[in-house]
């Protein structure tokens, strides 16, 4: 067979040459902006023309700090193509996380979108490497800015060539992009991903849920967030239709127009989005889903309830999956067997709402406590530890944080599950939120879910308290949902027959306006712990 490398360029032309008609689409405040794939090739030609004209060699690393629009996805492919690392920043950090990674990164352009330049007008006097800052605009004006050395994009790739010659030479190996975990303690930690990783879990992801040509995909996850989910590439790889929903993501009446409008059939999202969509459509919010086939949901665990009232009600077909920015990020997918159709609706909602089996070209065990693999039985806990040609191998210069998390050949992911007998994986918690009272575990997650499946919870977080006696305790913090009102009894009572132990049940109950969450919409814990060691949660009998 001929040695011929896994290459983003193979995929970009192949796309560009064939397929050239179809549409790429993004959506404004002011209106849509569409063009085609043949036209989005010469973009991104300019584009690499205008990247070695900046003086940026093969290997040099190039920052986004952008929305979801077709201009990033200009860059998805352009920077790497060309031979530089693409750094998608995740400009919700704190700023000076935000300036730790761009200099640790070394970034030597930034491109900014200019609705979000105020996040780089924050940190550009820390900023260490970066020679030119090139802005993102969709309204053709040069926002007000104190930054140096700064142009708008379409005036920087407007005069160069429409064709590129693409090296060939390029190792499947190199690097293509480089992201950066939203960290709760220390600083975020960069993973890089190569050629070679982002084409397999493409593919990958491609069959897992059977995406082709066909299809047309909304991109909700943010493109700084693993990459979209590597959504972006698997859609010109397959050549589907893309859309881009850039900050109209979090207008529900607006994203639910453009699904119908576009006839959108797959997208993919967080739970916090799912939790807005779930109260627009509560309250009489219009839609039209008829077009949707497949809608994956990640990140954390979806309360059961609500799965099934998004199924079974709005018929909005959310699967459940599983990931990590270390894992690029596809681990497993909740999607029944072939010969499970006849299961009861409970059976096939018991596997609909599990992380699911872990995708061809992965391997998975569970290790637990005493450092032997978990049985597969449903029920025996064990550390998810994980290996394959799209998960990550260390942390980028960071040798001490590698050691510990990338051991033996494996993953390490701090998620402990169960995993059932037909290989479906059930999270129970991260290793550092299991709450251990009287000597016993006792899992967040599971509490979680089950006390969102009360009707009038929004969202409940579980955190451990120090107890003088059982050494901690289960403190749940709870979003009531809107209009409703709920006392700690009610919620005692309801736990009463849908935990493991009566001890699961929270001794108290804390009423918040708003869980915390971090930069990617999962429950931020550490700031909960900090709330209560500093006094600030204060227990209630009523919300």
């Amino acid at each position: 067979m001929m040695d011929y490398p896994l290459l983003l360029r193979t995929f970009l032309i192949r796309t560009a040459k064939y397929f050239s008609k179809k549409e790429i689409v993004s959506v404004y405040p002011e209106g849509v902006f569409r063009y085609d794939y043949g036209s989005y090739y010469k973009r991104v030609c300019r584009l690499a023309h205008a990247l070695k004209s900046l003086g940026i060699r093969r290997g040099d690393r190039v920052a986004s700090v952008a929305l979801n629009d077709h201009r990033h996805l200009e860059l998805y492919f352009g920077v790497p193509c060309y031979g530089a690392v693409l750094h998608t920043v995740n400009f919700r950090l704190p700023a000076h996380h935000l300036a730790y990674i761009i200099n640790h990164a070394e970034d030597r352009v930034i491109f900014v979108d200019e609705d979000l330049l105020m996040f780089v007008e924050l940190v550009k006097d820390q900023l260490k490497t970066v020679e030119k800052f090139v802005v993102l605009s969709h309204t053709g004006k040069m926002p007000q800015t104190s930054i140096q050395n700064i142009v708008l994009y379409d005036d920087l790739i407007r005069d160069f060539p429409d064709e590129y010659d693409f090296p060939t030479d390029l190792n499947e190996n190199d690097p293509a992009m480089i992201c950066y975990t939203s960290a709760t303690t220390g600083d975020p930690k960069g993973v890089v991903y190569s050629h070679r990783a982002i084409v397999l879990h493409s593919l990958t992801v491609g069959i897992t849920f059977g995406a082709g040509e066909s299809d047309c995909i909304l991109h909700i996850v943010p493109m700084f967030h693993a990459n979209a989910w590597c959504a972006p590439f698997a859609g010109l790889i397959a050549a589907c239709k893309q859309v881009l929903p850039g900050r109209e993501v979090i207008n529900m009446e607006k994203l639910c127009r453009t699904i119908a409008d576009e006839k959108v059939t797959f997208t993919a999202g967080v739970p916090t989005i799912w939790m807005l969509l779930y109260d627009y459509l509560e309250k009489g919010g219009w839609h039209d889903f008829s077009s949707l086939r497949t809608i994956v949901s990640g990140g954390a665990a979806i309360p059961r309830t609500l799965l099934e009232t998004f199924n079974e009600k709005y018929g909005f077909p959310i699967k459940q999956a599983y990931g990590a920015t270390e894992t690029t990020p596809l681990v497993s997918a909740a999607i029944p067997k072939s010969y499970m159709a006849d299961l009861s609706r409970d059976e096939l909602y018991d596997i609909r709402t599990s992380v699911g089996i872990v995708v061809m070209g992965l391997e998975m065990k569970l290790v637990n406590t005493e450092g032997k693999e978990a049985r597969m039985d449903g029920k025996e806990w064990g550390e998810i530890w994980l290996r394959g040609p799209w998960i990550a191998s260390e942390y980028y210069k960071d040798p001490e944080r590698s050691k510990e998390a990338f051991a033996d050949g494996w993953y390490h992911t701090g998620d402990v599950a169960t995993m059932d007998s037909e290989g479906y994986v059930r999270l129970v918690d991260r290793t550092k939120d299991l709450v251990k009272s009287a000597g016993e575990w006792i899992s967040s997650v599971d509490l979680e879910n089950t006390i969102m499946g009360h009707p009038k919870v929004a969202e409940a977080a579980i955190i451990g308290v120090p107890h003088p006696k059982w050494q901690e305790r289960p403190l749940a913090c709870v979003t009531v949902a809107a209009g409703q009102s709920v006392t700690a009894d009610e919620l005692k009572d309801y736990l009463k027959d849908k935990v493991k132990a009566s001890w699961w049940i929270p001794d108290d109950f804390v009423f918040l306006p708003e869980i915390p969450k971090t930069s990617v919409g999962k429950f931020n814990k550490r700031e909960l712990r900090r709330l209560y060691a500093e006094g600030e949660l204060k227990p209630a009998e009523v919300a």
